[in-house]
């Protein structure tokens, strides 16, 4: 009953309007549950109060469920994790009936309280040991799964873990020596990992771990079999690199720009860690399509390594962009308003990967300049023209911007809507001659069908109409080619939707004397002019060579 009364109040602490999605509803029903409960929990309740009523069930779900769970030879470790974020938010509950936050503001009244604070400690310290995963249990209570016994897996996690020779930060030390830390806690402790959220830099982890691991078991010739220190091959990190710069070669060949990839000769003591630094980097960079960003954060990291000195400073160079964790995305994410604001104001993760597939992210340089084109929302750039009218700028947003309307729907979709408009067309016809669907081949019937091909030229023409209009405010970014493109798809798919109804309309006899010679070798298919039979044809080319190539 306590649970369920603090969900409603913390509930209604959170979003006092319910405007949320769903929190009203959720609130309503909670609230029926708790007056529908509430005699049958007070005849129920042992103890006088809520205070030690929360306090005794506390007492007993930790005892004999989280304790004797954890205590078994074979204990389901995501049973155990489930269990102890529940005696987590049980003790939630009990600070907020006791009017407290947290363990240490308990007040330990009695013998029976100071075990529960100690029961909470304990909480807390395994909540944060049994940490969610999704194939590789990393953390210290996941050593004795099996599947980090395999020896390959043992070597990839020795190799991620070896930060011998890293100059870490103050407030890293102690968590370094007790061995907790790995190279991604490292790029994350020098600021290396500022766009990355921490979920994401723990999926890559694992994803990294996998990587060597399948590398290393598939070397030919084989590796020798692994020592008592579980070595990971050379040859699998140098396969691993070489597969993540074959995706930045590739990414500069898109764009036109030659690949700087210049690996610096430094001695043995740093080459592992550099290699090791660099994976790191472009595996978890390469998704986001920031391979110019890493290429220059892995220079700033062979200085860090090699221990450079700033000439101004006298200290050791120390990356351009730092800032505290996840703080790009955060401010970004800020702009959204929950959700609630505008496409055009905020850029999200697929905003951030065209731009930095396109060249105009060079623009932004390096260091990063913080007032760039990309960082710039249609927000500001509406500020700024009020404030000065001869300012301009550009938004982050470069070919789609979301606006919900019909027409969207329709431009999403056009080729289910061209398909059933199509079919509704051919219906019609077929249903006003009053003939059944076996009669379709006959002259007068194909030739009145063969209309739907002039129906599908007028639909081109809406669509590359809307091609241009519906990405507004968005088509502003277009380079010449884009404009060029769009503007020629309007002027040929207006011309098809001329010539199409022309040769339509236009008997077979009636064409012109030089047309008829050429096409004297054609007879008419069914009474269907050999003229717009040839155009249609035309018309369909591009179509059937791109389902032929492509498909």
């Amino acid at each position: 009953m306590q649970c369920r009364f603090y969900a409603f109040e913390k509930a209604h602490r959170l979003d006092p309007s319910s405007s949320g999605r769903g929190v009203r509803q959720f609130k309503t029903l909670l609230l029926q549950r708790l007056e529908r409960d509430n005699a049958s929990s007070l005849a129920s309740r042992v103890k006088k109060t809520d205070a030690r009523e929360i306090e005794s069930f506390y007492q007993q779900y930790y005892e004999q469920y989280v304790r004797s769970l954890d205590q078994g030879e074979q204990a389901d470790r995501a049973q155990l994790g489930k269990a102890y974020q529940t005696a987590g938010v049980l003790f939630e509950v009990l600070c907020a009936v006791n009017k407290t936050e947290k363990v240490e503001e308990v007040a330990p009244r009695s013998e029976f309280q100071l075990h529960i604070i100690a029961a909470a400690r304990d909480v807390q310290e395994k909540t944060e040991i049994y940490a969610p995963y999704n194939i590789l249990p990393l953390d210290s209570a996941g050593a004795t799964q099996s599947v980090m016994q395999l020896e390959e897996v043992k070597a990839a996690v020795g190799a991620l873990w070896n930060t011998r020779g890293l100059n870490w930060p103050s407030a890293f030390e102690s968590r370094q020596k007790a061995g907790d830390l790995d190279l991604l806690d490292w790029l994350r402790a020098i600021g290396l990992y500022w766009w990355l959220q921490k979920d994401n830099v723990r999926n890559q982890r694992e994803h990294l771990i996998l990587l060597l691991a399948n590398t290393h078991i598939r070397l030919h010739p084989k590796p020798e079999p692994l020592n008592k220190a579980c070595l990971l091959d050379d040859r699998a990190v140098d396969a691993v690199m070489g597969k993540l710069f074959k995706n930045y070669k590739t990414w500069c060949k898109f764009l036109g720009r030659k690949h700087s990839l210049r690996l610096p000769k430094v001695s043995k003591k740093y080459s592992r860690g550099r290699y090791y630094t660099w994976v790191c980097i472009f595996s978890s960079g390469v998704k986001q399509g920031m391979s110019a960003l890493c290429q220059n954060m892995a220079y700033e990291l062979h200085g860090l390594l090699a221990g450079n000195v700033s000439i101004v400073t006298g200290e050791n160079i120390k990356p351009s962009y730092g800032g505290d964790d996840e703080a790009f995305l955060r401010k970004e994410a800020k702009k959204s308003d929950n959700g609630k604001a505008p496409h055009p104001v905020w850029c999200n993760y697929d905003d951030l990967n065209e731009y930095f597939w396109s060249s105009d992210c060079f623009s932004l340089g390096w260091p990063m300049r913080d007032d760039g084109d990309f960082f710039k929302s249609t927000r500001d750039l509406a500020q700024g023209r009020k404030g000065s009218r001869g300012k301009s700028g550009s938004t982050g947003k470069s070919y789609f911007i979301e606006t919900r309307t019909f027409w969207h729907i329709f431009r999403s979709f056009d080729r289910f809507w061209t398909f059933y408009i199509l079919a509704l067309q051919a219906m019609f016809i077929i249903a006003f001659r009053g003939i059944s669907p076996l009669d379709i081949f006959q002259k007068d019937v194909l030739r009145d069908l063969s209309s739907i091909f002039i129906t599908a030229a007028f639909l081109r023409v809406l669509q590359s109409i809307l091609d241009i209009v519906l990405n507004f405010p968005g088509y502003h970014r277009w380079r010449f080619i884009d404009v060029l493109r769009n503007i020629l798809k309007i002027i040929v798919s207006l011309a098809w939707a001329v010539i199409l109804p022309l040769f339509y309309v236009h008997s077979f006899k009636d064409a012109p004397k030089q047309i008829l010679d050429v096409l004297s070798f054609l007879k008419k298919i069914d009474g269907v002019p050999a003229l717009y039979i040839m155009a249609v044809a035309v018309y369909l080319l591009p179509n059937l060579l791109a389902a032929v190539l492509f498909l």
